[in-house]
């Protein structure tokens, strides 16, 4: 990971997870890492690849540097990770255990057990490399571990919740995601339950007893097959839900905007990101299911859908930190906000309509340089990626949505006469005659 990216991963992590804690608790925080959906749409909207198994490692890197300050105050510690980092988690969880008066040696158990499960009771051609166990003051905990198919090299990750768990080789996972395909022996099936007997007779009773067969037909279950390619697709999008983003952001546009979140001038843009973020926040299970669109917040780091921009993102982590604080102080307005902007989206999506996938992400690589995009594409951190041929018309919307981009990108500073001209310009520019037509996107 470039560290301009992570760094600011870190940084939205923990805000991200502090707002989920004060408006939901600590317990809503755990249930949401153990989702696949919500843990793949999170890594997108923190700017990583968004069909990468690397979500994984970042996600929780991120995780982890972000919130080992907050560890007392929030009561929470992500341990272990990738590779060698994971076989230290054992011992990580027995010092959180000696600081908290929690049994960390059982903690330790269940590490060790967890992991043992998808390793040998789950034996479906990926093998692990990844283990990260995020333990609560109070005993709670979730497992997120990740496996790789060495010959496809596709990844499967495995999550684990503590709530509701009432046997480590009964059905206990919250979640297996990957692509389903080859033979698998899933010893914690609870259709398994005679062929686990079995082989425990076979250990104490010699081999006397035959094993039971294992039927291999599972039910359908929802799943996400992510793809191969990097570009995001407008099969990859739910585009009524992204219409209701977009229509949210216009209808809480910079104008009503500094009333509603009280900062003025705040760009129509990031209006846009925070509404993803919002989502993440505040979002029903199910409208996870096309974690692509969150990546349209804050772009990825190799430049798909667009190359990440850096003011937009560092606003939007302003916006939440602000947001985060008045919260611990008692003043719940400007989450409040924030929590109507995914209220709003999910109102609009039903009859909202707006630009193609493709025309919306056009218009946004057209916008890079104004908002600082960046990439690992590219050297001297333009953020640009290579040139694609556009049509006349297509490259007018472009230098269009440039300008514009270029008056929000600067209204950070709210005080100076330059910002206050951008808002003002923001503001004229952000009433469309129509929730689609937001000012920066391709009309």
């Amino acid at each position: 990971m470039p560290p301009w990216l992570f760094h600011r991963m870190a940084r939205l992590g923990r805000v991200l997870s502090e707002a989920i804690v004060l408006e939901y608790g600590r317990t809503e925080l755990l249930r949401r890492l153990s989702h696949p959906f919500w843990f793949q749409s999170l890594g997108s909207l923190m700017g990583m690849d968004w069909h990468s198994s690397g979500i994984t490692t970042s996600v929780l890197g991120a995780l982890q540097r972000g919130l080992a300050p907050l560890e007392r105050e929030l009561g929470l510690r992500v341990c272990g990770g990738r590779g060698r980092h994971s076989r230290r988690t054992p011992d990580e969880l027995v010092g959180f255990g000696e600081r908290t008066g929690l049994d960390g040696e059982a903690l330790a158990r269940t590490s060790r057990l967890v992991a043992k499960v998808d390793g040998a009771a789950v034996q479906d051609g990926h093998a692990l490399y990844l283990h990260a166990f995020i333990v609560a003051e109070d005993g709670a905990w979730v497992v997120v571990q990740q496996g790789m198919d060495p010959v496809r090299r596709r990844a499967r990750r495995y999550h684990w919740l503590s709530e509701g768990l009432t046997s480590f080789v009964d059905a206990p996972h919250a979640a297996i995601d990957g692509a389903p395909g080859g033979a698998i022996v899933n010893l914690t099936d609870r259709r398994a339950a005679p062929s686990r007997a079995a082989q425990l007779a076979l250990v104490r009773e010699g081999p006397e007893r035959a094993v039971a067969s294992i039927r291999s037909a599972l039910g359908r279950v929802p799943h996400l097959d992510l793809p191969g390619h990097h570009a995001v697709t407008a099969s990859d999008v739910v585009l009524r839900r992204l219409h209701g983003t977009i229509a949210a952001a216009a209808e809480r546009g910079p104008v009503d905007f500094a009333e509603l979140l009280l900062t003025p001038g705040l760009g129509a843009r990031t209006v846009l990101a925070l509404a993803a973020a919002a989502e993440v926040i505040h979002g029903a299970p199910c409208r996870f299911s096309d974690p692509a669109r969150f990546s349209l917040a804050h772009g990825g780091k190799d430049g798909h859908p667009f190359p990440v921009p850096l003011r937009v993102y560092d606003e939007t982590l302003g916006v939440l930190r602000r947001a985060v604080e008045r919260a611990k102080l008692g003043n719940d307005d400007r989450m409040a906000a924030i929590r109507r902007l995914e209220d709003e989206a999910r109102r609009l999506e039903a009859g909202a309509e707006g630009p193609s996938l493709e025309a919306f992400v056009e218009g946004e690589r057209a916008a890079s340089r104004a908002y600082g995009g960046r990439s690992v594409l590219d050297g001297a951190g333009t953020g640009n990626v290579a040139p694609r041929r556009t049509s006349s018309a297509t490259r007018a919307r472009g230098a269009a949505a440039g300008r514009e981009a270029r008056g929000a990108g600067q209204a950070r500073d709210a005080s100076s006469p330059e910002a206050q001209r951008d808002a003002a310009g923001a503001a004229d520019t952000a009433r469309p005659s129509a929730p689609a037509q937001l000012s920066l996107l391709p009309r």
